[in-house]
Protein backbone atom coordinates (compact mmCIF):
# COMPACT_ATOMS: atom_id res chain seq x y z
CA UNK A 1 0.00 0.00 0.00
CA UNK A 2 1.38 3.56 -1.27
CA UNK A 3 0.06 6.44 0.18
CA UNK A 4 1.09 9.79 -1.29
CA UNK A 5 2.63 12.19 1.34
CA UNK A 6 2.27 15.88 -0.41
CA UNK A 7 1.23 16.38 3.91
CA UNK A 8 4.48 19.35 3.41
CA UNK A 9 1.86 21.31 1.66
CA UNK A 10 -0.61 21.65 3.71
CA UNK A 11 1.87 22.22 6.66
CA UNK A 12 3.07 25.13 4.61
CA UNK A 13 -0.19 26.77 5.07
CA UNK A 14 -0.35 26.94 9.20
CA UNK A 15 0.82 29.13 11.58
CA UNK A 16 5.42 28.84 11.87
CA UNK A 17 4.71 27.63 15.47
CA UNK A 18 2.24 24.76 14.47
CA UNK A 19 4.08 23.91 11.21
CA UNK A 20 7.17 23.23 12.95
CA UNK A 21 5.68 21.16 15.38
CA UNK A 22 4.37 18.98 13.13
CA UNK A 23 7.17 18.42 10.96
CA UNK A 24 9.36 17.14 13.80
CA UNK A 25 6.38 14.51 15.20
CA UNK A 26 6.85 11.04 14.45
CA UNK A 27 3.33 10.43 14.01
CA UNK A 28 2.30 13.21 11.22
CA UNK A 29 2.10 10.78 8.49
CA UNK A 30 -1.04 9.25 10.43
CA UNK A 31 -2.96 12.91 10.46
CA UNK A 32 -6.19 13.12 10.03
CA UNK A 33 -7.08 16.96 10.17
CA UNK A 34 -5.68 19.94 12.05
CA UNK A 35 -8.39 22.37 13.85
CA UNK A 36 -7.52 26.07 14.06
CA UNK A 37 -10.18 27.80 16.27
CA UNK A 38 -9.82 31.68 17.27
CA UNK A 39 -9.57 32.05 21.00
CA UNK A 40 -8.46 28.01 21.41
CA UNK A 41 -5.18 25.99 21.00
CA UNK A 42 -4.16 24.48 17.99
CA UNK A 43 -5.31 20.50 17.63
CA UNK A 44 -4.29 17.79 15.37
CA UNK A 45 -6.45 14.47 15.03
CA UNK A 46 -4.76 11.09 14.56
CA UNK A 47 -5.56 7.78 13.70
CA UNK A 48 -5.06 6.64 17.19
CA UNK A 49 -6.63 10.03 19.10
CA UNK A 50 -6.47 13.95 19.55
CA UNK A 51 -3.87 16.19 20.91
CA UNK A 52 -3.02 19.74 20.98
CA UNK A 53 0.17 21.18 18.70
CA UNK A 54 1.16 24.16 20.49
CA UNK A 55 0.48 26.24 23.88
CA UNK A 56 -0.16 29.09 21.98
CA UNK A 57 -3.93 30.51 21.55
CA UNK A 58 -4.98 30.66 18.00
CA UNK A 59 -5.54 34.92 17.11
CA UNK A 60 -6.76 36.58 14.03
CA UNK A 61 -3.26 37.25 12.66
CA UNK A 62 -2.84 33.41 12.57
CA UNK A 63 -5.92 32.55 10.76
CA UNK A 64 -5.51 35.79 8.44
CA UNK A 65 -2.11 33.97 7.76
CA UNK A 66 -3.70 30.76 6.57
CA UNK A 67 -6.93 32.27 4.66
CA UNK A 68 -4.03 34.58 2.43
CA UNK A 69 -2.52 31.45 1.17
CA UNK A 70 -4.97 29.55 0.31
CA UNK A 71 -7.54 31.97 -1.90
CA UNK A 72 -11.41 31.98 -1.99
CA UNK A 73 -13.25 29.73 -0.23
CA UNK A 74 -16.02 28.29 -2.40
CA UNK A 75 -19.92 28.63 -1.01
CA UNK A 76 -20.13 25.38 0.84
CA UNK A 77 -17.41 27.34 2.70
CA UNK A 78 -14.22 24.96 1.49
CA UNK A 79 -11.02 25.10 -0.03
CA UNK A 80 -8.31 23.58 -1.36
CA UNK A 81 -4.23 23.44 -2.06
CA UNK A 82 -3.09 23.56 -5.44
CA UNK A 83 -2.08 19.98 -6.63
CA UNK A 84 -2.91 18.68 -3.91
CA UNK A 85 -6.18 16.41 -2.82
CA UNK A 86 -6.14 18.59 0.97
CA UNK A 87 -9.53 20.07 2.23
CA UNK A 88 -10.09 23.36 3.95
CA UNK A 89 -13.13 23.93 5.63
CA UNK A 90 -13.99 27.33 7.68
CA UNK A 91 -16.31 28.60 10.36
CA UNK A 92 -18.06 31.61 10.10
CA UNK A 93 -19.75 33.96 12.74
CA UNK A 94 -23.24 35.85 12.26
CA UNK A 95 -21.13 38.48 10.47
CA UNK A 96 -19.34 35.66 8.06
CA UNK A 97 -16.18 36.35 9.44
CA UNK A 98 -13.91 33.15 9.25
CA UNK A 99 -13.19 32.34 13.29
CA UNK A 100 -12.09 28.58 12.39
CA UNK A 101 -10.61 26.03 10.08
CA UNK A 102 -10.71 22.55 9.48
CA UNK A 103 -8.01 21.26 7.82
CA UNK A 104 -8.59 17.69 6.14
CA UNK A 105 -5.21 15.39 4.94
CA UNK A 106 -6.16 14.55 1.49
CA UNK A 107 -4.56 11.06 0.50
CA UNK A 108 -4.57 8.87 -2.21
CA UNK A 109 -4.38 4.89 -0.91
CA UNK A 110 -3.06 2.58 -3.52
CA UNK A 111 -4.39 -1.00 -2.89
CA UNK A 112 -7.06 -0.78 -0.52
CA UNK A 113 -9.86 -1.69 -2.95
CA UNK A 114 -8.51 -5.11 -3.59
CA UNK A 115 -11.27 -5.95 -0.87
CA UNK A 116 -13.80 -5.51 -3.13
CA UNK A 117 -12.39 -5.70 -6.44
CA UNK A 118 -14.52 -8.77 -7.48
CA UNK A 119 -18.06 -6.37 -6.75
CA UNK A 120 -16.40 -3.54 -9.35
CA UNK A 121 -15.99 -6.15 -11.81
CA UNK A 122 -19.28 -7.43 -11.62
CA UNK A 123 -20.45 -4.23 -13.28
CA UNK A 124 -23.48 -3.29 -10.54
CA UNK A 125 -24.05 0.19 -9.39
CA UNK A 126 -22.17 0.62 -5.31
CA UNK A 127 -23.30 2.48 -2.82
CA UNK A 128 -20.61 3.64 -0.14
CA UNK A 129 -22.15 4.34 3.59
CA UNK A 130 -19.95 5.73 6.62
CA UNK A 131 -19.88 8.74 8.75
CA UNK A 132 -17.52 11.50 8.20
CA UNK A 133 -14.23 11.20 8.19
CA UNK A 134 -13.95 7.55 8.05
CA UNK A 135 -12.39 7.31 4.03
CA UNK A 136 -15.97 7.56 1.86
CA UNK A 137 -14.36 9.91 -0.55
CA UNK A 138 -10.23 8.18 0.11
CA UNK A 139 -12.15 4.67 -1.50
CA UNK A 140 -14.19 6.32 -4.38
CA UNK A 141 -10.76 7.83 -6.08
CA UNK A 142 -9.47 4.56 -5.45
CA UNK A 143 -12.21 3.34 -7.36
CA UNK A 144 -12.26 5.30 -9.86
CA UNK A 145 -8.59 4.74 -10.83
CA UNK A 146 -8.36 0.98 -10.81
CA UNK A 147 -11.85 1.38 -13.31
CA UNK A 148 -10.62 3.82 -15.68
CA UNK A 149 -6.73 2.27 -15.76
CA UNK A 150 -6.87 -1.22 -15.18
CA UNK A 151 -10.25 -2.09 -16.25
CA UNK A 152 -10.44 0.68 -18.87
CA UNK A 153 -13.88 2.18 -18.63
CA UNK A 154 -15.31 5.15 -19.41
CA UNK A 155 -15.16 7.21 -16.01
CA UNK A 156 -16.54 10.38 -15.19
CA UNK A 157 -16.44 11.79 -11.76
CA UNK A 158 -18.76 14.46 -10.28
CA UNK A 159 -16.45 16.52 -8.44
CA UNK A 160 -18.52 19.23 -6.38
CA UNK A 161 -15.97 20.66 -3.72
CA UNK A 162 -12.99 19.67 -6.04
CA UNK A 163 -12.10 16.58 -3.00
CA UNK A 164 -11.77 13.73 -5.30
CA UNK A 165 -9.05 14.83 -8.30
CA UNK A 166 -8.03 17.86 -6.83
CA UNK A 167 -8.21 21.93 -6.78
CA UNK A 168 -6.47 22.79 -9.70
CA UNK A 169 -7.65 21.86 -13.42
CA UNK A 170 -5.74 19.16 -14.20
CA UNK A 171 -6.92 16.27 -11.74
CA UNK A 172 -4.64 14.53 -9.29
CA UNK A 173 -3.05 11.50 -10.65
CA UNK A 174 -4.86 9.45 -7.64
CA UNK A 175 -7.67 9.21 -10.29
CA UNK A 176 -5.98 7.94 -13.03
CA UNK A 177 -7.40 8.00 -16.16
CA UNK A 178 -10.87 8.96 -15.43
CA UNK A 179 -12.63 12.38 -16.19
CA UNK A 180 -13.32 15.23 -14.06
CA UNK A 181 -16.29 17.39 -14.81
CA UNK A 182 -16.31 20.23 -11.74
CA UNK A 183 -19.23 21.94 -10.47
CA UNK A 184 -19.40 25.32 -9.34
CA UNK A 185 -22.80 25.49 -7.12
CA UNK A 186 -22.72 22.49 -4.91
CA UNK A 187 -26.48 22.76 -5.51
CA UNK A 188 -26.16 22.09 -8.98
CA UNK A 189 -24.53 18.99 -8.48
CA UNK A 190 -27.70 17.29 -9.52
CA UNK A 191 -27.49 18.55 -13.34
CA UNK A 192 -24.29 17.78 -13.93
CA UNK A 193 -24.40 14.60 -13.34
CA UNK A 194 -27.67 14.39 -16.07
CA UNK A 195 -25.32 16.21 -18.06
CA UNK A 196 -22.38 13.74 -18.19
CA UNK A 197 -24.72 11.11 -19.18
CA UNK A 198 -25.77 13.07 -21.88
CA UNK A 199 -22.81 14.51 -22.93
CA UNK A 200 -19.87 12.22 -22.15
CA UNK A 201 -20.71 8.98 -22.69
CA UNK A 202 -20.34 7.66 -19.80
CA UNK A 203 -19.66 3.56 -18.35
CA UNK A 204 -19.29 4.89 -15.08
CA UNK A 205 -20.23 7.66 -13.05
CA UNK A 206 -18.76 8.58 -9.38
CA UNK A 207 -20.22 10.85 -7.32
CA UNK A 208 -19.57 11.96 -3.55
CA UNK A 209 -22.20 12.85 -0.78
CA UNK A 210 -25.52 12.24 -2.10
CA UNK A 211 -27.34 14.45 -0.06
CA UNK A 212 -30.55 15.96 -1.31
CA UNK A 213 -33.55 15.04 -2.91
CA UNK A 214 -32.74 16.35 -6.31
CA UNK A 215 -29.62 14.34 -6.62
CA UNK A 216 -31.55 11.25 -5.20
CA UNK A 217 -33.40 11.88 -8.36
CA UNK A 218 -30.59 12.11 -10.59
CA UNK A 219 -28.77 9.01 -9.32
CA UNK A 220 -32.00 7.27 -10.00
CA UNK A 221 -31.87 8.64 -13.48
CA UNK A 222 -28.53 7.46 -14.30
CA UNK A 223 -29.05 4.17 -13.51
CA UNK A 224 -31.86 3.78 -15.08
CA UNK A 225 -30.14 4.58 -18.52
CA UNK A 226 -27.77 1.83 -18.20
CA UNK A 227 -24.74 3.93 -16.51
CA UNK A 228 -22.63 1.78 -13.82
CA UNK A 229 -23.02 4.69 -10.61
CA UNK A 230 -20.85 4.59 -7.61
CA UNK A 231 -21.73 7.08 -4.83
CA UNK A 232 -21.43 7.58 -1.28
CA UNK A 233 -23.45 9.08 1.61
CA UNK A 234 -23.65 9.80 5.04
CA UNK A 235 -25.27 6.52 7.65
CA UNK A 236 -23.55 4.48 9.32
CA UNK A 237 -25.46 1.10 7.73
CA UNK A 238 -28.31 0.80 5.44
CA UNK A 239 -30.99 0.79 8.26
CA UNK A 240 -29.93 4.51 8.70
CA UNK A 241 -31.25 5.37 4.78
CA UNK A 242 -34.33 3.84 5.56
CA UNK A 243 -35.08 6.26 8.29
CA UNK A 244 -33.75 9.16 6.33
CA UNK A 245 -36.53 10.96 4.58
CA UNK A 246 -34.30 12.66 2.52
CA UNK A 247 -32.42 9.91 1.22
CA UNK A 248 -34.79 6.86 1.68
CA UNK A 249 -35.90 6.76 -2.39
CA UNK A 250 -32.15 6.33 -3.49
CA UNK A 251 -32.52 2.47 -1.97
CA UNK A 252 -36.34 2.36 -3.69
CA UNK A 253 -38.33 4.42 -0.40
CA UNK A 254 -40.55 2.76 1.75
CA UNK A 255 -44.50 3.43 1.88
CA UNK A 256 -47.04 2.45 4.35
CA UNK A 257 -49.48 -0.35 3.09
CA UNK A 258 -52.56 -1.43 4.84
CA UNK A 259 -53.36 -5.19 5.08
CA UNK A 260 -57.24 -6.62 5.45
CA UNK A 261 -58.48 -8.29 7.91
CA UNK A 262 -57.86 -11.34 6.56
CA UNK A 263 -54.57 -11.10 5.00
CA UNK A 264 -52.96 -9.82 8.09
CA UNK A 265 -54.04 -13.00 9.58
CA UNK A 266 -52.51 -15.13 6.83
CA UNK A 267 -48.94 -13.44 7.26
CA UNK A 268 -49.10 -13.26 11.07
CA UNK A 269 -48.44 -9.15 10.96
CA UNK A 270 -50.31 -6.19 11.91
CA UNK A 271 -52.57 -4.46 9.50
CA UNK A 272 -50.39 -1.35 8.98
CA UNK A 273 -46.88 -2.65 7.38
CA UNK A 274 -44.16 -0.65 5.87
CA UNK A 275 -43.10 -2.41 2.45
CA UNK A 276 -40.55 -1.20 -0.52
CA UNK A 277 -41.84 1.10 -2.65
CA UNK A 278 -39.77 0.42 -5.57
CA UNK A 279 -36.30 -1.08 -7.24
CA UNK A 280 -33.07 0.54 -5.47
CA UNK A 281 -30.97 2.76 -7.77
CA UNK A 282 -27.71 0.79 -6.38
CA UNK A 283 -27.39 -3.31 -6.33
CA UNK A 284 -24.76 -3.50 -3.92
CA UNK A 285 -24.34 -1.37 -0.47
CA UNK A 286 -21.07 -1.23 1.74
CA UNK A 287 -20.77 0.02 4.86
CA UNK A 288 -17.68 1.71 6.23
CA UNK A 289 -17.44 1.80 10.03
CA UNK A 290 -14.14 0.56 10.31
CA UNK A 291 -10.68 1.10 7.51
CA UNK A 292 -9.87 -2.29 7.27
CA UNK A 293 -13.46 -3.58 7.94
CA UNK A 294 -16.00 -3.48 5.69
CA UNK A 295 -19.23 -5.24 5.97
CA UNK A 296 -21.51 -5.82 2.10
CA UNK A 297 -24.78 -6.05 1.47
CA UNK A 298 -24.65 -7.67 -2.27
CA UNK A 299 -28.57 -7.19 -2.39
CA UNK A 300 -29.80 -4.06 -1.44
CA UNK A 301 -33.77 -5.02 -2.49
CA UNK A 302 -33.25 -7.94 -0.36
CA UNK A 303 -31.48 -5.93 2.71
CA UNK A 304 -34.27 -3.34 2.82
CA UNK A 305 -37.02 -5.89 3.09
CA UNK A 306 -35.80 -7.63 6.00
CA UNK A 307 -34.85 -4.40 7.73
CA UNK A 308 -38.31 -3.40 6.97
CA UNK A 309 -40.11 -6.85 8.14
CA UNK A 310 -37.38 -6.69 11.90
CA UNK A 311 -35.18 -9.09 10.46
CA UNK A 312 -31.71 -9.11 10.43
CA UNK A 313 -30.47 -8.73 6.53
CA UNK A 314 -27.88 -11.18 4.90
CA UNK A 315 -24.26 -9.43 5.88
CA UNK A 316 -20.79 -10.21 4.13
CA UNK A 317 -17.83 -9.07 6.45
CA UNK A 318 -14.53 -8.51 4.80
CA UNK A 319 -11.06 -7.95 6.54
CA UNK A 320 -8.09 -6.79 4.77
CA UNK A 321 -5.22 -7.99 6.37
CA UNK A 322 -1.67 -6.50 6.60
CA UNK A 323 -0.38 -9.32 3.67
CA UNK A 324 -3.17 -7.55 1.39
CA UNK A 325 -4.91 -10.96 1.92
CA UNK A 326 -8.70 -10.51 2.80
CA UNK A 327 -10.68 -12.76 4.23
CA UNK A 328 -14.24 -12.82 3.89
CA UNK A 329 -17.13 -14.05 6.20
CA UNK A 330 -20.77 -14.67 5.08
CA UNK A 331 -22.90 -13.58 8.23
CA UNK A 332 -26.27 -14.96 7.84
CA UNK A 333 -29.55 -15.03 9.93
CA UNK A 334 -28.97 -17.09 13.43
CA UNK A 335 -32.59 -17.98 12.80
CA UNK A 336 -32.05 -19.49 9.35
CA UNK A 337 -28.95 -21.35 10.81
CA UNK A 338 -30.91 -22.91 13.42
CA UNK A 339 -33.79 -23.94 11.17
CA UNK A 340 -31.16 -25.46 8.39
CA UNK A 341 -29.79 -27.53 11.44
CA UNK A 342 -32.81 -29.01 12.45
CA UNK A 343 -33.88 -29.76 8.61
CA UNK A 344 -31.13 -31.66 8.67
CA UNK A 345 -31.86 -33.91 11.71
CA UNK A 346 -35.14 -34.02 10.68
CA UNK A 347 -33.99 -35.86 7.40
CA UNK A 348 -31.69 -38.22 9.31
CA UNK A 349 -33.22 -39.35 12.58
CA UNK A 350 -37.20 -38.98 12.02
CA UNK A 351 -37.89 -39.04 8.11
CA UNK A 352 -35.87 -41.61 6.61
CA UNK A 353 -35.93 -43.80 10.25
CA UNK A 354 -38.67 -43.63 12.24
CA UNK A 355 -41.91 -41.50 11.27
CA UNK A 356 -42.38 -42.30 7.56
CA UNK A 357 -43.31 -46.14 7.24
CA UNK A 358 -42.95 -47.27 3.24
CA UNK A 359 -46.42 -46.81 2.45
CA UNK A 360 -46.07 -43.10 3.48
CA UNK A 361 -42.81 -42.73 1.46
CA UNK A 362 -44.67 -44.30 -2.02
CA UNK A 363 -47.64 -41.55 -1.13
CA UNK A 364 -45.73 -38.89 -1.13
CA UNK A 365 -43.87 -39.98 -4.93
CA UNK A 366 -47.46 -40.02 -6.05
CA UNK A 367 -48.88 -36.90 -4.23
CA UNK A 368 -45.51 -35.07 -5.91
CA UNK A 369 -46.59 -36.30 -9.61
CA UNK A 370 -50.14 -34.10 -8.89
CA UNK A 371 -50.85 -31.28 -7.49
CA UNK A 372 -51.54 -30.03 -3.49
CA UNK A 373 -53.08 -26.78 -3.07
CA UNK A 374 -52.76 -25.15 0.23
CA UNK A 375 -54.77 -22.47 1.84
CA UNK A 376 -52.64 -21.13 4.43
CA UNK A 377 -53.83 -19.13 7.38
CA UNK A 378 -51.37 -17.02 9.32
CA UNK A 379 -48.52 -19.45 8.92
CA UNK A 380 -45.84 -18.76 7.16
CA UNK A 381 -45.50 -20.18 3.57
CA UNK A 382 -41.41 -19.60 3.39
CA UNK A 383 -40.80 -21.79 6.06
CA UNK A 384 -43.49 -24.08 4.89
CA UNK A 385 -41.97 -23.92 1.59
CA UNK A 386 -38.12 -24.47 3.24
CA UNK A 387 -39.63 -28.03 4.53
CA UNK A 388 -40.75 -29.64 1.26
CA UNK A 389 -38.33 -28.19 -0.48
CA UNK A 390 -35.90 -29.99 1.39
CA UNK A 391 -37.19 -32.87 0.49
CA UNK A 392 -37.68 -32.59 -3.06
CA UNK A 393 -41.52 -31.98 -2.81
CA UNK A 394 -43.49 -29.88 -4.86
CA UNK A 395 -46.41 -27.62 -3.50
CA UNK A 396 -48.55 -24.79 -3.81
CA UNK A 397 -50.51 -22.09 -2.34
CA UNK A 398 -53.50 -20.47 -3.64
CA UNK A 399 -55.74 -17.97 -1.69
CA UNK A 400 -58.40 -18.86 -3.76
CA UNK A 401 -60.46 -21.47 -1.32
CA UNK A 402 -62.32 -23.51 -3.83
CA UNK A 403 -58.65 -25.07 -5.01
CA UNK A 404 -57.37 -26.02 -1.79
CA UNK A 405 -57.08 -29.58 -1.26
CA UNK A 406 -56.06 -28.62 2.58
CA UNK A 407 -55.98 -26.04 5.35
CA UNK A 408 -52.97 -25.23 6.93
CA UNK A 409 -53.66 -23.04 9.89
CA UNK A 410 -52.50 -21.54 13.02
CA UNK A 411 -54.57 -22.65 15.58
CA UNK A 412 -55.24 -19.26 17.75
CA UNK A 413 -56.88 -17.97 14.76
CA UNK A 414 -58.60 -21.05 13.12
CA UNK A 415 -60.31 -21.60 16.84
CA UNK A 416 -61.71 -17.80 16.17
CA UNK A 417 -62.52 -18.35 12.66
CA UNK A 418 -66.03 -20.20 13.01
CA UNK A 419 -67.15 -19.61 9.27
CA UNK A 420 -63.74 -20.70 8.02
CA UNK A 421 -64.73 -24.21 9.93
CA UNK A 422 -67.91 -24.51 8.74
CA UNK A 423 -67.30 -24.02 4.67
CA UNK A 424 -64.39 -26.56 5.08
CA UNK A 425 -66.76 -28.86 6.57
CA UNK A 426 -69.00 -28.96 4.00
CA UNK A 427 -66.38 -28.93 1.14
CA UNK A 428 -64.87 -31.86 3.04
CA UNK A 429 -61.30 -29.98 3.14
CA UNK A 430 -59.23 -31.45 6.46
CA UNK A 431 -57.87 -28.46 8.05
CA UNK A 432 -53.95 -29.23 10.17
CA UNK A 433 -53.21 -27.12 12.77
CA UNK A 434 -49.77 -25.10 13.68
CA UNK A 435 -49.38 -24.12 17.53
CA UNK A 436 -46.84 -21.87 16.44
CA UNK A 437 -45.15 -20.16 13.41
CA UNK A 438 -41.79 -22.14 14.66
CA UNK A 439 -39.86 -25.00 11.97
CA UNK A 440 -40.65 -27.49 14.09
CA UNK A 441 -44.29 -26.73 14.83
CA UNK A 442 -44.48 -27.05 11.00
CA UNK A 443 -42.68 -29.90 10.69
CA UNK A 444 -44.42 -31.46 13.14
CA UNK A 445 -47.70 -30.97 11.62
CA UNK A 446 -46.74 -32.10 8.03
CA UNK A 447 -45.46 -35.19 9.72
CA UNK A 448 -49.17 -35.97 10.40
CA UNK A 449 -49.96 -34.79 6.90
CA UNK A 450 -47.84 -37.68 5.26
CA UNK A 451 -48.77 -39.90 7.33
Amino acid sequence: MFVDKDLNLLIQVLPNYVRIYLQNHPNRFNLIEIILDIGRRPEGRFVNGSEYLSQNIICWQDLYFCIKQLGNFNDDNRAGIEKTLHRVSCLRNKKGNIIGLTCRVGRALFGRISIIRDLLESGQSILILGKPGVGKTTTIREIARILSDEMEKRVVIIDTSNEIGGDSDIPHSGIGRARRMQVAKSELQHNIMIEAVENHMPEVIIVDEIGTELEVLAARTVAQRGVQLVGTAHGNCLDNLIKNPTLTDIIGGVQNVTLSDEEAKRRGTQKNILERKASSAFQIAIEINQKDKWFIHENIDQSVDFLLQKQTPFLQTRILKKDNKVNIHQKILQDYILEQKLLQNFRKNLFWKSKLNQNSYELMKTVNKSKIYIYSYSVSINKVQQVFKSFDFTLYFTKDFDKANLILALKPYIKENRKLREIAKIRQIPIYTVKKNTLQQILKTILQILN
